[in-house]
């Protein structure tokens, strides 16, 4: 009998644990951070500056930047929602890039940059398109968790907080760009986390994305 107990119960946690997994590849989101470690991740110029810490990629120190790099897609999205839970620290400021590519050093020059930023001098707030369509209202405080999620369709970008609509820009079909801004377009590319300044620091956890159809 307590052998039929066991088993019954063990049945009853696997069939459990099918159900969450079922749950979660209906709804489309996969996980692209383990909690752990920075597996898939790559990071350039100041390795450093990005750690792991209580299930959360904590950045803090120099300019870095640290490109998801996994099997994902191929890290390769075009159609995309990516989210994160992020906490910012009083003065901080960081970013999330879409359809951007690794590079060694220097800002990346491809790709938009989805601002995080509450406090930090720089008046571009978060869910700003960094330079194209800016932010200049917070709607979250320092030091608490909130939910940044970016929606990318076709040559429209759309950015939620804590499910909030608070920024849709959608790139001109004849965009002249110069300077710094001369390679920035919505093609395709992956998606990476920023460290700003030795000063600034940014916490990311439960990092997902679900690819849309082309």
């Amino acid at each position: 009998m307590k052998s039929y107990l066991i088993a019954l119960a063990t049945a009853v946690v696997l069939a459990g644990c099918a159900g969450a997994k079922t749950t979660q590849q209906a709804n489309g989101w996969t996980s692209l951070f383990d909690g752990k470690t920075l597996t898939g991740w790559r990071a350039a110029e100041n390795p450093a500056t990005f750690s792991v810490q209580d299930g959360a990629i904590v950045v803090f120190g120099p300019r870095a930047h640290l490109f998801y790099d996994g099997p994902v897609n191929n890290h390769s999205f075009k159609n995309f929602e990516w989210k994160a839970q992020v906490k910012t620290m009083p003065g901080a400021n960081s970013g999330m890039f879409i359809h951007t590519t690794y590079q060694d050093t220097g800002w990346p020059v491809n790709g938009y940059e989805i601002q995080v930023n509450q406090t930090h001098t720089d008046w571009r707030k978060t869910g700003s398109v960094y330079s194209f369509q800016d932010v200049k209202e917070t709607f979250v405080k320092d030091d608490e968790w909130y939910t940044e999620q970016i929606t990318v369709e076709g040559k429209k970008v759309t950015v939620r907080i804590n499910g909030k609509v608070i920024n849709e820009y959608t790139e001109p079909d004849t965009a002249e760009r110069t300077g710094d801004n001369a390679t920035r377009r919505l093609s395709s590319g992956t998606v990476a986390l920023q460290g700003h300044d030795p000063k600034s620091k940014v916490l990311y956890k439960d990092i997902m994305i679900r690819v849309l159809p082309d």
